[in-house]
């Protein structure tokens, strides 16, 4: 097998390898009947030429009778045997990728928002879902049934060797064809299912994208255009099965072949050994050894076919593991607990880039005090949203430093930090669930009761109430079944319950009607109440009460103080947004 070039990764075979260590006994009595099996396989053969060797040729119908019954005793214990191995070898591949996706998906969940900027989210969907699936077929498919296999084709050589070596020799003389054939199956089948995989997170990318965007592709009437796109990958997707197939349809009629070519050789050489009537040797092993031969190119092109389900594991194992081995955690190594934040922000001589050295802000310094409101405002790319991702550090500034309470906030551990930190973004995300469990999200200290306080504070009680199932009602897929505003509200419900003692409003009211702004408008108050407050917004009106306002333009401060103060200077960029705003009103 090819695994990146390399004949075979024996590190990492042995990286999968590890996962089954909290299950060595299920490993091992696997392996003990594999081995039992195995050495067991030449028995039934041997029973049937000892049978017409001994009662059918002697014509002792009781003999052939209790022989036939050990025969079907024998074959229902193979048949029980080869059951538990199945059962055990699949049960332990399930519980293998249990933790191997538990592992993939914790690892995913602290990775950097920056990682899934550039990541597509159908990648990852395959890598937790397909790729672990398959690497499951190198326990249940691959190689504990390869050593069974291989254990049966070394006990039916030897037995075969034992019994006639002349007859052996000429069994196996085949056998160089059927390695070439091994030989060039693999490699066909190595190409063809790395395609496979690359298609299918290909497919997996698109289709989740694609649905995600249903809406646009439909306003904009490019529904024709779309599907033209799908139906070329989807025509990679299926040519690249149809070369594994084809790989498939040729390999085992080959083996077929070289069987029926070896059954023939030993039916010509025995006919050699006959003269005037008479077989030159003691016993007639034929049919003893046309029943071998079955035997022995059954596991031989089974080994092909568990071989490449085996590579199939690996190259999806390798696949994995790049995102297991992958960097992108936001850095944890800060050891305080944030058991009471007081909510004092410093930013000094702060400068951060998202790609090199293109900076989003530029020597940023500004404080807020305990308590205190700032908005921020500017043109769009002037870096207001930049500011508030790193203040709950889902982006890691270049330059300066970032205090809390007079404490670096590197120095905190990070989900403490978050835990004071409440956020409300622009575009609100409601998983599939419940109104009651998209506001607590798991937080069992927030109650059903604090649940509909929160709705009651905000506003939300009255349009909750109304839907079916009141707070038990199932907003579907990103809240799909709610009003932009209602999410807003949800969203605002979801901040207050969790009572943050920093509240981020990210353009929260930038997307809703007058009447629900009016509703924000009292919710943002309730909460900025006695909460340090950072608050991003186009509609300058909302922000009028702030105790200070920042100014960005490309990056920088340029303009600070109060609405009224900033109103007061002439031909500033503050007083040239609000005239404008107004002059559109």
């Amino acid at each position: 097998m090819a695994v990146s070039g390399k004949a075979f990764d024996l590190r990492l075979f042995k990286r999968v390898f590890s996962y089954s260590k909290p299950y060595k006994n299920i490993l091992r009595s696997t392996l003990l009947l594999i081995i039992f099996l195995s050495f067991i396989s030449p028995v039934r053969p041997y029973l049937i030429q000892y049978t017409l060797d001994t009662y059918v040729s002697h014509n002792n119908y009781a003999g052939l009778l209790n022989m036939t019954l050990v025969l079907i005793g024998l074959l229902l214990l193979e048949g029980f045997l080869n059951y538990i191995n199945s059962y055990q070898a699949n049960q332990l591949g399930q519980y293998i990728i249990l933790d191997l996706r538990k592992s993939v998906y914790k690892h995913i969940l602290g990775f950097k928002v920056q990682y899934f900027d550039k990541t597509p989210v159908g990648t990852l969907i395959t890598r937790v879902i397909s790729d672990i699936e398959a690497i499951s077929d190198i326990f249940s498919q691959g190689v504990l049934q390869m050593t069974g296999e291989m254990l049966q084709l070394f006990t039916i050589l030897a037995f075969m060797l034992y019994t006639d070596w002349k007859m052996t020799l000429i069994s196996i003389s085949t056998l160089p064809l059927l390695m070439l054939a091994t030989y060039l199956f693999q490699r066909a089948v190595q190409a063809a299912f790395q395609d496979v995989r690359t298609q299918i997170a290909k497919l997996n990318t698109f289709t989740q994208e694609h649905i995600t965007g249903m809406s646009i592709i439909q306003i904009f009437n490019k529904e024709n255009e779309e599907f033209e796109k799908f139906k070329a990958i989807n025509e990679e997707h299926k040519n690249a099965n149809i070369r594994s197939v084809w790989a498939y349809s040729v390999f085992f009629p080959v083996v077929e072949i070289l069987s029926a070519v070896s059954i023939g050789l030993i039916v010509w050489w025995s006919t050699t050994q006959v003269v005037n009537g008479h077989i030159l040797y003691e016993k007639n092993n034929i049919v003893l050894f046309f029943l071998l031969i079955n035997m022995m190119f059954r596991p031989i092109r089974n080994l092909a076919d568990r071989f490449n389900s085996l590579q199939m594991g690996m190259v999806s194992a390798e696949r994995l593991f790049k995102v297991l081995d992958t960097d992108e955690s936001t850095l944890n190594e800060g050891t305080l607990l944030a058991t009471k934040i007081n909510g004092n922000i410093e930013f000094k001589n702060v400068s951060f880039a998202y790609h090199d050295k293109n900076w989003v802000l530029k020597n940023i310094s500004f404080k807020v005090k305990e308590g205190e409101t700032i908005a921020l405002v500017g043109a769009t790319g002037a870096g207001k949203s930049s500011i508030i991702n790193l203040v709950n550090r889902f982006y890691e500034l270049n330059e300066g430093d970032i205090l809390i309470d007079g404490i670096d906030i590197q120095k905190y551990k990070l989900e403490s930090l978050r835990e004071h930190v409440g956020v409300v973004l622009q575009d609100v995300f409601l998983f599939s669930d419940t109104i009651i469990n998209n506001v607590a999200l798991g937080n069992i200290q927030i109650k059903e009761e604090d649940i509909i306080k929160a709705a009651c504070e905000i506003g939300a009680n009255e349009f909750i109430e109304k839907l079916p199932g009141n707070y038990h009602f199932n907003v579907m897929e990103r809240g799909g079944l709610l009003s932009t505003g209602q999410r807003q509200l949800i969203a605002f419900m979801r901040a207050y319950a969790h009572n943050p003692r920093i509240l981020i409003l990210d353009e929260a009211t930038s997307s809703i009607d007058t009447e629900t702004e009016i509703l924000i408008q009292k919710a943002i108050d309730t909460l900025t109440k006695g909460r340090t407050s950072i608050i991003i917004a186009h509609r300058l009106a909302t922000i009028q009460k702030a105790d200070k306002i920042i100014v960005l333009d490309h990056g920088k401060i340029v303009e600070s103080g109060t609405h009224d103060e900033l109103l007061d200077i002439e031909k500033g960029f503050y007083k040239k947004l609000y005239e404008l705003q107004f002059e559109e009103i």
